[in-house]
């Protein structure tokens, strides 16, 4: 089941789903837009390596100039709002209007923890260049309801604030020799 816009506004009244700043006008049929913070990371290396850190640029988004987004780059934006629940499935996808403006937004990891509760990680790529503003209507969190007990979050990005690069090596295991 999903959370309708209604059941939204409760939830963020009554402490089932934490939304900060909530804004009303943000809450729509059955979602919550999200907008964009104010920087974004790039990775800086040539390769970028899942089993070791990657080196990252942050950029400011300038507040009246936006900035400028190029096709064959990543970009790890971040949500203004910080949100999470212990009790709801949280679901983070791109707005249909910026989606038809060329950008993909999230289009590999969607779903949130239950317990999760910070700003959201957005990975951006434009197919063309496109100019971003911070505080833009960037992407809607749904929110469903989980059947069965319930494990909390209390992963390597929890609390997050600001875009966090990929953390992706820390789950890294010694590999296992194949016996001939």
């Amino acid at each position: 089941m999903i959370l309708t816009g209604p059941e939204i506004t409760a939830a963020a009244h009554d402490g089932r789903l934490r939304i900060v700043p909530f804004e009303p006008e943000q809450v729509n049929p059955n979602s919550y837009n999200v907008r964009l913070g104010p920087t974004l990371l790039t990775y800086t290396g040539p390769v970028i390596d899942a089993h070791r850190p990657n080196p990252t640029r942050a950029h400011d988004i300038d507040p009246v100039d936006g900035f400028v987004l190029q096709p064959g780059e990543l970009y790890l934006g971040h949500t203004i709002e910080e949100v999470g629940s212990d009790t709801f499935v949280p679901l983070l996808f791109g707005r249909s209007s910026v989606g038809r403006l060329g950008l993909f937004v999230e289009i590999t990891a969607p779903i949130g923890d239950i317990g999760f509760h910070g700003q959201w990680t957005l990975m951006l790529s434009p197919v063309r260049p496109l100019r971003v503003y911070a505080g833009m209507k960037i992407g809607q969190i749904m929110f469903f309801v989980a059947v069965g007990p319930i494990a909390l979050y209390e992963g390597k990005y929890q609390a997050a604030t600001g875009p966090q690069p990929s953390a992706y090596w820390r789950d890294r295991r010694p590999a296992r020799s194949v016996a001939s």
